[in-house]
């Protein structure tokens, strides 16, 4: 069995430190900006919306255990802060991960519809939906990742790192489900839905310049959300459980040879709180509009952003778009 102590937790705790510190600091705002405005445009009847407020939500409730994570670190991985909390803090590491993932998802599977089937979609996709989605995914996430508070293999009571167990047969079996359900066929999905979405707008006539570039732009901003703060933490997860499994007596070794690899790229994943609000909400016209409005209040002159061709015709509500261009409008603003 391994021993948690022997791993080289000083290389990495200036960097841990300094992440998780710049993370909180510019993610807590950023994703409360993110859940003021979104819940905005769900009063607005936006659909896309309610996939980015509960991913704002999301963020939110991982960044409040940022400060744990740091003090953590400060200490040398010695958590001093009961079991109780240790078991609520990963929990919620977890399941941030794994919402946020599907989230994105849904948000490029709703993207997929209303571009590709703008005209059999309408009239069927709804905020209803979407929320009963949303929850169900919370809930499903949820639940999957419950055993953490009751089964000692994942953390034990006598341990005092936190989530940094040697690795046992039954995790890494566990990682490798993680790795292939939870991250390998969302990313497929997203490949495919986004890949559609490019091919009809590359033939689409009644989208501008302008309106196509956007909806890539912003379909690439997913993929590279996966590809850099997801996909190298579950590359780790898949290596360590591989090297345990095939070959058992040299895990140990290998988990200390990997170990400030793995906490870079856990760093990654990380980064992910920063990177959604910043993607999604703070590149839409509409959402700027919103957070200048306050500043117009208080007569704070706030920065203009440059209007683009697709500004202009969203400004227009009397102009007569087509309906896929109405559905990209509507949606991508959010």
């Amino acid at each position: 069995m391994c021993n948690s102590t022997d791993m080289p937790y000083e290389e990495s705790r200036h960097l841990l430190v300094v992440v998780y510190s710049v993370v909180f600091a510019v993610g807590l705002p950023a994703n409360c900006i993110t859940a003021i405005v979104t819940f905005i445009q769900i009063g607005r009847k936006n659909i896309t919306a309610i996939y980015l407020f509960g991913l704002s939500l999301c963020e939110l409730m991982y960044l409040s255990t940022l400060p744990l994570w740091i003090v953590y670190v400060q200490n040398g991985h010695s958590w001093t802060l009961g079991l109780t909390s240790c078991r609520v803090t990963g929990y919620i590491f977890f399941c941030n991960i794994y919402i946020s993932i599907l989230l994105l998802c849904c948000i490029s599977v709703d993207r997929y519809v209303a571009v590709v089937y703008a005209l059999e979609s309408r009239g069927k996709r709804c905020q209803m939906m979407a929320a009963v989605v949303t929850v169900f995914l919370f809930t499903v996430v949820a639940a999957i990742y419950s055993p953490v508070f009751f089964l000692s293999h994942i953390q034990s009571m006598n341990n005092t790192t936190c989530f940094e167990e040697p690795l046992n047969r039954p995790v890494a079996y566990y990682n490798v489900v993680r790795f292939f359900v939870g991250f390998t066929l969302p990313f497929l999905l997203l490949i495919c839905m986004n890949y559609k979405i490019f091919q009809s707008i590359k033939t689409s006539g009644s989208l501008s310049s302008s309106q196509k570039a956007k909806v890539k732009h912003l379909a690439w901003a997913v993929i590279a959300i996966f590809v850099i703060c997801f996909a190298p933490y579950h590359s780790v997860l898949l290596a360590k459980a591989i090297a345990f499994l095939l070959y058992p007596k040299e895990a140990c070794a290998f988990e200390r040879d990997i170990y400030t690899t793995s906490v870079v790229f856990l760093c990654f994943s990380t980064a992910n709180a920063v990177a959604d609000p910043f993607i999604y909400v703070l590149v839409s016209e509409n959402a700027q509009r919103e957070i200048r409005r306050p500043f117009r209040v208080c007569k704070i002159q706030f920065p203009a952003f440059p209007k683009t061709e697709s500004s202009h015709i969203h400004d227009s509500p009397s102009q007569k778009l087509p309906l896929e261009a109405q559905s990209l409008g509507n949606e991508e603003d959010s």
